[in-house]
């Protein structure tokens, strides 16, 4: 039993990580973005492409290998309804986040550049910038009704 507790703490802590880190860069890439301000978005999209490797990538790597290892630990079917829709959403977050992980290295890289130059951010930045924003909703959305099986297992 004490292995399951660990395993379900480390799960737990990782879509912690998971979708906290990914609200909050969402979150200020998003609002740093409307001040238009080429030297805060350079820092803010640096920093949100760091903060992806250091925390999102390990958590988005640990859920399924502590999801599953729980679900075996549990004797759940993985055939259970529960299951196979947190995995279908999971794969659905994970449809989006692959291109905005995509998007906002380019990005980042767009804006250092803009900002070394003293230019303005090009307007391929906001064609991304808008394909970032459409992306985020869906894969908030599967996240968050993850979350809700996660705990109800209905």
């Amino acid at each position: 039993m004490v292995d399951y507790l660990a395993i379900k703490w480390l799960h737990i802590l990782s879509a912690t990580a998971m979708f906290g880190t990914g609200f909050g860069t969402a979150f200020y890439i998003f609002f740093t973005n409307r001040t238009r301000n080429v030297a805060a978005i350079a820092v803010v999209s640096r920093l949100v492409a760091r903060a992806d490797w250091w925390f999102t990538t390990p958590s988005v790597i640990i859920q399924p290998l502590s999801g599953f290892w729980m679900i075996h630990m549990a004797g759940y079917p993985l055939g259970a309804t529960w299951i196979v829709w947190s995995l279908a959403l999971y794969a659905l977050a994970g449809a989006c986040w692959l291109p905005v992980v995509w998007l906002q290295l380019r990005m980042r890289d767009m804006a250092a550049i803009a900002a070394r130059d003293n230019a303005p951010l090009p307007a391929r930045y906001w064609r991304y910038e808008k394909i970032w924003t459409a992306l985020g909703f869906p894969a908030f959305g599967a996240l968050l009704i993850v979350y809700w099986l996660m705990v109800h297992k209905p």
